[in-house]
């Protein structure tokens, strides 16, 4: 495959909002070793793209500084070293960053074949939430069938992927959203309840219920003392963005009392072999249900790879259901 020396890709122009999302044209980057190059067809848009454009989430030092942490496509070139993959094999990979682009590098151990039969905006929509909701959900936060999951934001990326893989591990899933359609998309897929924050005080809810042994938050601020009241005895927090922010006063008495764990990740800064293991337990044990279709990522909407600024809007606008992607190749 002959390559082209430049590509087309989406830069953060300086920090703002959408609007300075811009068409550039770059050089097509080289695969170091142990890297793969892909052709990406689309590209994921998440919540972390907005908070680096905004300024508030580096990439790490040896990334790409282009916006995209997740994307679909072929191989178009392996580094030395890489065994796994081919020219032409159809991959769906975590990325560093760079996949607002024509192409992109990433670690071979951070790539995965596109389950069967799934379209390439579907699997372009898959890691940057699967990675994230396995490692905090069923790894740091221990999830077992028959446990109670609250999941904050359901409708959202991360939140229909919680919820479908929680679901189909034998939890029981409780969610909130902003609306009666988020909230009735997010029951679809295999809810057991969905309050409406705006309506429905969660903590009052889930209490009822039981109380939850593991919460997925995004939302951070005020959520955090109220998410701590929500707990069952034993129960975990897991918090993995601060939408409200990350500071708030709290009194821990409860955490030695009730015996409390409050956790969290963020996946970016993770070490390669850190990634690559999450990866491999994904390809054993939620590849297969993906490519049987008994789970899917839920697609919101595809804009074009210029239109950039426009899927941010849409994201922050927070009406959206499920996962954003780019058309790019």
């Amino acid at each position: 495959m002959t390559l082209p020396e430049t590509m087309t890709a989406v830069e953060i122009t300086t920090h703002g909002g959408p609007e300075v999302l811009q068409p550039v044209t770059v050089p097509v980057p080289t695969p170091k070793a142990g890297e793969i190059l892909i052709k990406v067809a689309y590209a994921g848009v998440n919540r972390p793209d907005a908070l680096q454009r905004a300024g508030l989430y580096n990439p790490p030092p040896d990334a790409s500084p282009l916006p995209g942490l997740e994307a679909a496509g072929t191989v178009a070139a392996v580094g030395p070293g890489v065994a796994r993959w081919s020219v032409g094999d159809a991959v769906t990979a975590l990325l560093p960053g760079g996949g607002y682009a024509e192409y992109v590098t990433t670690h071979a151990d951070h790539a995965l074949p596109v389950p069967e039969g799934m379209p390439m905006d579907q699997a372009a929509a898959l890691c940057e939430t699967f990675f994230t909701v396995w490692s905090n959900v069923f790894r740091r936060g221990g999830l077992k069938a028959g446990e109670r999951l609250l999941v904050h934001g359901g409708s959202s990326g991360i939140g229909t992927t919680a919820i479908q893989l929680a679901h189909l591990r034998g939890a029981r899933v409780f969610t909130t959203a902003g609306s009666a359609d988020k909230c009735n998309a997010c029951l679809a897929l295999g809810a057991e309840a969905a309050w409406n924050y705006r309506e429905v005080d969660f903590v009052d809810a889930m209490r009822a219920m039981g109380g939850a042994d593991v919460i997925l938050d995004m939302v951070g601020g005020d959520y955090l003392p109220r998410n701590v009241k929500a707990l069952a005895d034993d129960g975990r927090l897991v918090q993995i963005a601060f939408l409200q922010g990350p500071k708030v006063e709290m009194n821990f008495t409860q955490m030695m009392t009730r015996r409390l764990t409050l956790t969290g990740s963020t996946l970016r800064p993770q070490s390669v072999a850190a990634k690559a293991a999450i990866a491999r337990d994904l390809e054993a044990e939620v590849w297969p249900h993906l490519a049987s279709s008994r789970i899917a990522p839920v697609m919101d909407s595809a804009f074009a790879l210029a239109d950039a600024a426009q899927a941010h809007a849409r994201m922050e606008g927070s009406t959206h259901i499920g996962k954003i992607v780019l058309t790019v190749g």
